[in-house]
């Protein structure tokens, strides 16, 4: 798999060339934001995703964040939303109206990304995995499999003609390693790295090995099993913050 950073895309934005786009990426885990400026990205920061933190107190850390660069908000041009946290999703729009007063383009399955959407239900389909999808196809203009490795492991899958067919949702990296955590009494917890060996020599290594080289069999026999129904070979690429771990070892 390939792995460059896909969720932000300026040519999400359709209606016109926004010269300083404040992209927003409301995720499960951390809110992610980065600026483009010509397409090209200062940034990502983050911070841990809270639903009781106000607009106040998210504007104030990216307003600070953008001071640090020598950005004012008056520079900011535009604003792009995607959020699969809905009750943090008002509260971002607020920040956006009160801090750089313009609303926010949300991103959501009603909106032209260039795609047509296959899904059954397409306003069930996560605006996470519409963004990724959308900007892998923009740049690689193939049919491909998209897999974000957050929270969740998503995979979409888009045609060379750009349809949307659909995926698969499994649960992330992360979170298998925090129930095994949780739920054993003799497991430690464990960096998170790839083991020298897939034969693990101690419980360390073991526990290393079952989760990111396990995770890494999880992309590659659903994205192998995808290609099947498809009937091709297709271009697989890795986005997400667990990306740079399980990737190499597929």
């Amino acid at each position: 798999m390939t792995g460059p950073h896909l969720v932000f895309y300026p040519s999400l934005i359709t209606s016109h060339e926004a010269s300083m786009l404040l992209t927003i990426d409301i995720g499960n885990s951390n809110v992610v934001w980065g600026l483009f400026q010509q397409q090209v990205l200062t940034g990502p920061w983050r911070l841990p995703t809270d639903p009781d933190h106000t607009a106040a107190e998210y504007g104030g850390c990216l307003l600070g964040q953008l001071r640090v660069i020598g950005i004012t908000a008056d520079q900011v041009t535009d604003v792009i939303l995607c959020s699969v946290v809905p009750s943090l999703t008002p509260v971002f729009e607020q920040l956006a109206v009160a801090c750089f007063h313009r609303p926010p383009l949300v991103v959501s399955s009603q909106m032209d990304t260039g795609l047509t959407l296959r899904y059954t239900n397409p306003r069930e389909l996560g605006t996470d995995r519409l963004a990724n999808a959308a900007a892998a196809y923009d740049r690689y203009k193939t049919s491909l499999i998209v897999v974000d490795l957050g929270t969740a492991t998503t995979f979409c899958v888009i045609t060379q003609s750009g349809d949307y067919l659909g995926g698969a949702i499994a649960p992330g990296l992360g979170i298998s390693a925090e129930a095994l955590f949780s739920r054993t009494a003799q497991l430690p917890k464990v960096e998170l790295v790839p083991p020298k060996t897939v034969i693990g020599r101690d419980t360390r290594s073991s526990i290393q090995s079952g989760l990111i080289i396990g995770h890494a069999g999880l992309v590659d026999t659903i994205a192998t099993r995808m290609q099947d129904e498809l009937g091709q070979k297709t271009f697989v690429v890795a986005t997400g913050g667990f990306s740079s771990i399980v990737a190499p070892e597929s």
